[in-house]
């Protein structure tokens, strides 16, 4: 049997207007889903991201025969599986004889290079998913020896026209907000009800296959309840339109005990895979503030988000790989502690964040960076160790989008190139922005004693020993006039506090 074009679509690409699909013949060409053993477990993903990934996939493909398209989806237990995407792409290829094959790029450079080594004539098509394309983002970073988010964000605010007046000026009179988005939760204000979904034949299914082949990897099946189908998606993006983007903006910084979602949309899985469209997205929120609904702050820091984080990411990702991948600027070669897996630690904070992240596979932002990221940065983790980790416990991570904000932003392990300085704090800025330290077997108020909470030593320690990398950052010059005032005393107490703790975790010890 031969056809005229097979189809490939990736398990990160459930989009109706992606590109490959562009000019589809539903007679004379098919698509092709697969669920591999490669991408499963490349990594210990998450149970339930694996399950979010399988079930939206299997719901595309009845969507798209709903729709006429002729489908080949392959489960990960057929017994002729290959176990890996370009095995499935060459075996249909065979099966056949296209006179095309067309793939839209990937999101890892991994399974972009398998494919492209498969020996296949793959046509590739851009991925129009996103607002800035690999070509674009290159031509923007050609000649500068670093590159900044700030500038690329103005750059696509005015592109895509979002929040601004009419002579093209910014909404406000400034670009960005950030200094209105970091207010701590009140005592008693609690996030909006978490909008859940119910399993339907297809999930239970996948959730049935997962239990079984991945039960060994960490993380919790029983709460899984996120979005699988576009329509559900959309039911999430109202729910946060309606109930949490007004506070966002003020407290999209804070972090509370119990409460994992607080006033997050929960959309970074359902949009990474095309179940959202961005500029859909865009669109609502600057619609929500011209109608008066949301405050400026909620609205521009919402979009900052989305075209000037999430695609600036992309593209440094693209441009840079495969090489970033391998940066690792401060010589880290410290093992992930164990408790990171486990959450099992006296540190609450920590515990709160793993906990979450075993729970539902979702930790907001902050929580990343600055509670398990900072640890991992205060302590010297190795970066693929840690990078590894973020790719495999939260359900929205993709390689793109994950590498270069752990590498890049959390333990600035590539020099600088994407963000201007280490984004390291001792336990006052978490207590500060959290109730974390309440009832934590640590003191935030301390630094040196045995109960002193470990991030406080460890933050002065990690600047001590980079001094000579950091202190003419011009961005660390206060932190390094502080050191500098230290008493010797102090200096010798943080430094000695310091060394203890990372040989208690070179030890194995969870602390």
């Amino acid at each position: 049997m031969s056809i005229t074009a097979l189809r490939l679509v990736l398990g990160d690409q459930l989009s109706f207007d992606l590109s490959v699909l562009d000019g589809l013949d539903p007679v004379h060409d098919r698509v092709l889903l697969a669920e591999v053993a490669d991408e499963a477990n490349h990594v210990p993903h998450h149970p339930q991201k694996i399950a979010f990934i399988f079930s939206a996939m299997r719901h595309f493909a009845q969507a798209l025969r709903e729709r006429g398209v002729a489908v080949d989806y392959v489960a990960l237990d057929d017994p002729a599986n290959s176990g890996s995407l370009a095995g499935e792409l060459a075996r249909f290829a065979a099966k056949y004889r296209p006179a095309d094959i067309h793939v839209t790029e990937a999101g890892d450079w991994r399974v972009e290079q398998a494919l492209k080594s498969s020996g296949l004539p793959i046509t590739w098509h851009a991925d129009q998913r996103f607002l800035c394309s690999r070509a674009q983002f290159a031509c923007w970073a050609s000649g500068k020896k670093q590159l900044r988010m700030e500038f690329f964000y103005r750059e696509m605010r005015l592109r895509a026209g979002l929040l601004l007046n009419l002579d093209g000026a910014p909404e406000g009179g400034v670009w960005n907000l950030d200094a209105d988005n970091r207010k701590p939760l009140p005592r008693g204000l609690h996030g909006p009800i978490t909008l859940r979904f119910v399993a339907d034949d297809i999930t239970r299914d996948v959730l049935e296959l997962v239990e079984a082949r991945f039960a060994h990897h960490y993380g919790s099946l029983e709460r899984f309840d996120y979005p699988v189908t576009h329509a559900e998606a959309e039911q999430l993006w109202q729910h946060f339109l309606d109930f949490g983007l007004a506070a966002f903006g003020d407290y999209q910084d804070a972090m509370a005990s119990g409460e994992p979602f607080l006033f997050h949309a929960r959309i970074g899985a359902a949009l990474n895979v095309g179940l959202l469209d961005v500029r859909r997205l865009c669109g609502d929120v600057e619609t929500a503030y011209r109608q008066g609904r949301v405050a400026l702050n909620a609205a521009e820091g919402f979009i900052r988000q989305l075209i000037g984080w999430r695609e600036y990411v992309r593209g440094i990702y693209w441009l840079q790989m495969p090489d970033y991948a391998r940066r690792n600027a401060f010589g880290n070669t410290r093992p992930l502690p164990e408790f990171y897996w486990t959450g099992q630690t006296r540190m609450n904070c920590m515990r709160q964040v793993i906990g979450q992240t075993l729970d539902h596979a979702y930790a907001h932002h902050i929580q990343r960076l600055m509670v398990t990221g900072n640890f991992a940065l205060l302590a010297g983790i190795a970066p693929p160790a840690l990078c590894d980790w973020y790719l495999a416990v939260y359900m929205d991570a993709f390689d793109w989008v994950e590498l270069p904000n752990v590498l890049g932003m959390v333990l600035h392990a590539d020099g600088g190139y994407l963000g201007s300085k280490p984004y390291c704090a001792s336990g006052q800025y978490i207590k500060r922005m959290s109730d974390y330290c309440h009832g934590c077997a640590y003191k935030v108020g301390e630094s040196t004693t045995d109960d002193a909470c470990p991030f406080n030593a460890l933050y002065w320690h990690f600047l001590m020993r980079h001094r000579e990398r950091l202190q003419s950052n011009p961005r660390m010059t206060m932190i390094y006039r502080n050191l500098a005032r230290m008493d010797e005393s102090k200096r010798e107490g943080v430094w000695q506090r310091g060394e203890a703790l990372l040989e208690r975790l070179d030890a194995g010890d969870a602390l």
